[in-house]
């Protein structure tokens, strides 16, 4: 039986199945966006498919760490308006 990967979402830190995450990407141009299908190129990070996940990771600044720069306001909109959804 062929083992499924897993990810640890950032908000509550919890690892689920790369399936049941959303992949938030940032490229080598350092353009964040999210990233549904899991292939963009890129450091990504995950976070579990609802609102509160994405607020604790804004919160605590852990999508700033990761990505180790400072993350405008418009992309956290963008990314609550698309998860929202």
């Amino acid at each position: 039986m062929k083992k499924l990967p897993s990810r640890t979402c950032i908000g509550c830190n919890t690892q689920k199945t790369k399936k049941e995450l959303i992949r938030i990407v940032k490229n080598a141009n350092g353009e964040i966006s999210l990233d549904k299908t899991g292939k963009l190129p890129g450091r990504g990070a995950y976070v579990c498919n609802n609102l509160e996940c994405l607020e604790k990771a804004i919160r605590s600044k852990k999508l700033e760490r990761c990505f180790e720069t400072k993350i405008e306001e418009t992309i956290y909109e963008e990314l609550k308006s698309t998860i929202g959804n």
